[in-house]
């Protein structure tokens, strides 16, 4: 088994789907129903539980997939080091990002690791905040950036920054000619949230319980853009970061008003505890610099 069939296996695995796993590598369900196949002939053993929906592993699958995120570590670390004994400056970042670290903050960060790594290049995912920490666990990204960090996992977890949250209304609404505001102010309004199982969301209803505010949840989505497409709509409000904010102040379709006292939404870095390649790490100095958020 080599180690480009381990790593489909691996995924089978995880994904608890066949065609899942075959579509993160590009290749066909019949081709990846034969290398578990392949894999169950050579050592066996029966890797998948099949009758089960989604499918499940066996304590045997459960070995398999253990030794295989060992293996293929041991193989990016091994890389890595050769990496750095070459000498070489180009080097490929792969970033898993949740949606609202913008294509524009996204672009000047681009910009600035091309520039002092000419030959590199970035490579970018966005995922919901569950999947930006499983893309970093299964090897699918060197790093994630996410908000709300959560410590263990098997990660470590760097501080990045902390956004302003504000309160977003489009100009038309009532409250739009505030330059402030306190969140008693949104009591009884119409609101537009966030899926209740993301930590923004938690954050915010959070926010909302200790000051005593119950809003009119008119509408919940699971990212930024798609809360301010809603927005503009008009007739609600949103609490949301200040930076995601910046294009639609700018050109006057959303008025941004500051919550008084303000609360921050953290963001942080995650990466396996392992050594990095250079082009990670100078990707990683990029995001110490500091931004205007």
């Amino acid at each position: 088994m080599d180690l480009e069939h381990l790593s489909l296996i691996k995924d089978v695995i995880s994904r608890r789907s066949i065609s899942r796993g075959a579509s993160d590598h590009g290749v066909t369900q019949s081709a990846a129903s034969q290398a578990v196949q392949e894999a169950e002939r050579a050592l066996g053993v029966r890797l998948l539980d099949r009758s089960r929906r989604p499918l499940q592993a066996t304590a045997a699958g459960r070995l398999v997939h253990d030794f295989a995120v060992d293996v293929l570590d041991r193989q990016r670390r091994l890389l890595a080091e050769l990496d750095d004994l070459r000498d070489e400056p180009a080097g490929v970042v792969r970033v898993a990002s949740i949606y609202s670290v913008g294509l524009s903050e996204m672009s000047r960060l681009e910009t600035e690791f091309l520039r002092r790594l000419p030959q590199g290049r970035l490579e970018v995912d966005y995922r919901r905040p569950e999947m930006v920490y499983s893309a970093v666990l299964e090897g699918k990204a060197d790093l994630g950036l996410v908000s709300y960090p959560e410590s263990g996992r098997g990660l470590t977890v760097v501080a990045w920054r902390h956004e302003p949250l504000v309160v977003a209304a489009a100009p038309s609404h009532r409250l739009a000619r505030l330059s402030r505001i306190r969140l008693t102010s949104l009591d009884q309004e119409e609101f537009i949230g966030f899926d209740a199982d993301l930590p923004i969301s938690r954050h915010i209803a959070r926010l909302l319980r200790e000051a005593g505010v119950r809003v009119r949840f008119r509408m919940r989505f699971d990212n930024i853009p798609a809360v301010k497409e809603a927005l503009q709509l008009g007739g609600a409000v949103a609490i949301l970061p200040a930076p995601m904010l910046r294009a639609e102040t700018a050109d006057g379709r959303l008025r941004a008003i500051r919550l008084v006292p303000t609360p921050r939404r953290p963001l942080g870095i995650v990466h396996p505890k392992r050594p990095v390649t250079k082009a990670v790490r100078v990707f990683l100095d990029v995001l110490a610099k500091p931004s205007r958020a």
